[in-house]
């Protein structure tokens, strides 16, 4: 057996798995973006791309521009045929935002309220009475 045959044998095994790992992420990504469109009207949605190009399309689509960045903006619309129109007007991918943990219509929380949570937490948790195990 040569150098490059073992080599080659060595790479095998780890091709199928970066093919297998491409297959689940591409299945995944079909899954989610598929449910968008039976999301309930109200709700944000994260549309990715450009600010430009993603301003233009929840323009087009009679949509509510909630907060945009770099690379995704949030909006929202009361018509259940919103994700169907930000891809008619030209949207490159559409995702639920709830779901995927971004736009909750929440304010943001600070550093020092999650510090606040915790020991409040914390003080529960030594104030609750301990059972005796028997």
């Amino acid at each position: 057996m040569t150098i490059e045959a073992l080599r080659l044998s060595r790479l095998q095994p780890l091709r199928r798995i970066a093919g297998a790992i491409a297959l689940v992420m591409c299945g995944w990504l079909a899954v989610i973006v598929a449910l968008t469109f039976g999301s309930a009207p109200g709700k944000s949605m994260a549309i990715v791309g450009s600010p430009a190009e993603a301003l233009a399309v929840i323009a087009r689509a009679n949509g509510r521009v909630l907060a945009a960045n770099n690379y995704v903006t949030f909006a929202r619309s009361d018509d259940s045929d919103f994700v169907a129109r930000l891809y008619a007007a030209g949207a490159l991918l559409v995702l639920d935002a709830e779901q995927a943990g971004g736009c909750s219509g929440l304010p943001p929380v600070s550093a020092s309220s999650l510090r606040a949570i915790g020991s409040a937490q914390g003080a529960a948790r030594r104030q609750a009475p301990r059972s005796n195990p028997a």
